[in-house]
């Protein structure tokens, strides 16, 4: 298995130690089923932005080509 460093701030680290103990799990499940939902759920509402800026400045694209 990998392992990675992330640098987050002091408050951060408070916050999601906070909702790590709230839930009654460790700090490291915590954000590995986060990373998990974000991998399983991709996400909706930029794939939406996305395709409307690339629509939006398709013209623009083309003659920057």
């Amino acid at each position: 298995m990998a392992s990675i460093t992330v640098n987050i701030t002091d408050e951060q680290l408070q916050q999601l130690q906070k909702l790590a103990e709230e839930n009654h799990i460790s700090l490291e499940d915590l954000l590995r089923a986060n990373i998990e939902n974000l991998l399983n759920h991709p996400q909706d509402e930029f794939t939406q932005a996305a395709s409307y800026v690339l629509q939006k400045n398709a013209e623009l694209y083309r003659r920057l080509a």
